[in-house]
């Protein structure tokens, strides 16, 4: 089994993020791809603005109909930061046959001798790094000598970002071209990312 997982605060999901599963599942020649949304990011002090719940009802939207995806909501129950590490070892035990990747952007991968743990994640996982075509992909400078599997998942350029979709959706716009039709009708019916008047 080879599997990859995709984690986030996914706040709120969008056509990037899609873009990115796909490309990951076809580049990895993955069985699976987990969608691990984050209680409370320790790379972001605030917590999102949409709820837990809203947030998964976002990613079953956004996912639906591609068999090879789940969601896996572990870390919206478990108390403080969401650690990778906690969760990897969790699956580890579970699923002790399952090859897994972590598929992160190129800025988590410059950053990553920041991450909780992050000796034992590369223990526990292989590294697959999103890079728009073209562009170098470069370890944080922490990781020099620590051996880790590493594969890049190249993609198209999606200037997508979940800030533009928030602020989109609080003056109003229309954002399905940024996260879909189903999603946006969720962000919509459900008043999301609207300030208060």
């Amino acid at each position: 089994m080879n599997a990859g997982l995709l984690g986030g605060s996914f706040d709120p999901p969008h056509l990037a993020h899609l873009a990115l599963a796909h490309c990951a599942l076809e580049q990895l020649a993955l069985d699976a791809l987990v969608w691990l949304p984050a209680r409370q990011s320790p790379h972001k002090a605030d917590r999102p603005p949409a709820s837990a719940a809203d947030r998964v009802a976002m990613l079953q939207r956004l996912t639906a109909g591609e068999p090879r995806f789940s969601i896996d909501d572990r870390e919206l129950h478990r108390a403080g930061p969401s650690y990778t590490v906690d969760t990897l070892r969790a699956l580890h035990a579970e699923q002790p046959g399952t090859r897994w990747w972590l598929v992160i952007g190129q800025d988590q991968y410059a950053r990553f001798d920041t991450w909780h743990d992050w000796r034992e994640i590369v223990a526990l996982a292989g590294l697959a790094v999103a890079a728009r075509d073209g562009e170098p992909v470069r370890a944080a400078s922490g990781m020099a000598g620590v051996e880790h599997a590493l594969r890049v998942v190249r993609m198209p350029p999606h200037p997508h970002s979940a800030t533009v979709v928030r602020e989109r959706a609080a003056a109003g716009l229309d954002v399905t071209a940024l996260v879909g039709a189903p999603v946006a009708r969720y962000i919509a019916d459900h008043h999301l990312y609207t300030h208060p008047k």
